[in-house]
């Protein structure tokens, strides 16, 4: 592999589609770079939890949001709102829900998030 390569998120290696959002995974060596995008009106608990099994997103997820609102809900009780802009890390355990009119578009940098998140398992 050269020292410098490009990935294209307009021709995926994979794509992941589940109710009012869909995931794209571009693949690069050992490593997995995820585009996130979700509908208004999506919700973790409603859309993701039936594939993924469990009461709480057990991802631990480092990206960045290019656009839309997302509110994020710790198992903990902590809340907070992700926007443009903002880089960020959620550990295990929340729920999250997008708000507002706009769809989110977030790129997720964890290479094990890329190849698992919605994934059936």
């Amino acid at each position: 592999m050269s020292g410098v390569t490009t990935i294209d998120f307009d021709h995926p290696d994979e794509t992941r589609t589940f109710s009012h959002g869909r995931i794209d995974v571009v693949r690069v060596g050992p490593s997995s770079i995820a585009r996130l995008s979700l509908e208004p009106g999506w919700h973790w608990d409603e859309h993701v939890k039936p594939v993924a099994g469990t009461e709480t997103c057990q991802t631990r997820h480092v990206g960045y949001m290019e656009s839309g609102r997302l509110h994020v809900m710790m198992a903990d009780g902590t809340q907070m709102e992700i926007g443009p802009g903002d880089s960020y890390v959620i550990e295990p355990g929340h729920d999250a829900e997008v708000i507002g009119d706009e769809p989110i578009v977030a790129l997720e940098f964890t290479t094990q998030t890329a190849e698992s998140y919605a994934k059936p398992a």
